[in-house]
């Protein structure tokens, strides 16, 4: 690993105004923030938890959807770097009156922001702001298409436990054709080197899913037997038109992580969960807060990973001066 942030930055060019997905990232950039979020984590362990390194520049957080790892960990990720950071909630917004997204953008920026976090319910939204303003774009989730920050920080902690991606066993198992979690995770661990399975009922699964490069198996038992990593997903009933399967207690019997289901598992193996969790639907208690379980290491790391974000988009500048 770099000894520093500028050992890292001579060796990949980092250009890109905003961050909308995984899948236009290279395997390179994404190393780059992996490393440069190794280099910010230190920062969340010391008594006073920030550098001055964005002091002077504005964050604004505009979610359209409910929200509170994502947004609250880009809030702190922000003042820990020293940035001004700014909380919009389009429940209590001019968005109630009417106000069209582009208006509210262009409003926005007129305010001289130096970027904006936002998560939208329509795909492709992120990508309408950012080819319309200055400001840099971080897609904190759009529609049931990306979740890229997600992706970066559940990288992060498999690099964390298990150390090169190259031939990792990873398995992610629920909905997969809901979750924007999983086709992120896709892109991202595939660019990496591991080895992906998908499972999980076949109303869940995306057609020809195979051509993401992916193996997939119909049971979760095959899917644990022999993975270095589980990643469980939520179910996304709020993007489903219709009920997609018999009953939440016929999906925990066959799709939820349990104790039992974990037999099947090598001993070090670990589990991971996006959040949040339906306890006892697709995980169960025993297993989100057993040895096995890295889910709140995912919520540490994403305030890592967003810092390195923040810092790769806004302040490339000079070198990080928390790293001496």
């Amino acid at each position: 690993m770099p000894d520093t942030l500028a050992q890292t930055a001579k060796e990949v060019a980092w250009d890109r105004k905003d961050l909308l997905d995984i899948k236009g990232l290279s395997t390179d950039e994404i190393t780059l923030i992996l490393d440069t979020a190794e280099s910010f984590k230190e920062i969340s362990e010391r008594d006073i938890k920030k550098v001055p390194t964005l002091r002077g520049k504005t964050v604004i957080t505009l979610f359209y959807e409910a929200s509170t790892r994502t947004r609250v960990s880009f809030e702190i990720a922000g003042k820990r770097l020293s940035a001004d950071t700014v909380n919009i909630s389009t429940s209590t917004s001019s968005v109630q009156k009417g106000e069209t997204l582009i208006d509210m953008a262009k409003n926005l920026e007129a305010m001289a922001p130096d970027a904006i976090v936002m998560r939208h319910n329509v795909p492709g939204a992120p990508y309408i702001l950012a080819s319309r303003l200055k400001s840099s774009i971080i897609n904190a989730g759009d529609g049931a298409h990306e979740h890229p920050t997600q992706a970066l920080l559940d990288a992060f902690t498999i690099r964390e436990h298990k150390g090169a991606f190259s031939g990792l066993r990873v398995s992610l198992i629920g909905d997969i054709a809901h979750s924007r979690v999983a086709r992120s995770n896709i892109y991202c661990l595939t660019k990496l080197g591991a080895d992906v399975t998908i499972s999980g009922p076949g109303t869940m699964l995306p057609r020809e899913v195979e051509r993401f490069g992916v193996r997939v198996v119909p049971g979760i038992r095959e899917a644990v037997r022999g993975a270095d990593v589980i990643m469980m997903l939520r179910i996304q009933r709020e993007r489903m038109g219709k009920v997609l399967f018999p009953s939440v207690r016929d999906y925990s019997r066959f799709f939820g992580l349990t104790p039992d289901v974990m037999r099947e598992a090598p001993d070090d193996v670990i589990v991971m969960h996006p959040g949040p969790m339906n306890r006892g639907v697709e995980i169960s208690s025993e297993v989100a807060d057993g040895p096995y379980s890295v889910i709140l290491d995912q919520v540490t790391n994403g305030v890592a990973v967003r810092m390195a974000i923040l810092y790769l988009l806004l302040g490339r500048g000079g070198e990080y001066e928390g790293a001496h």
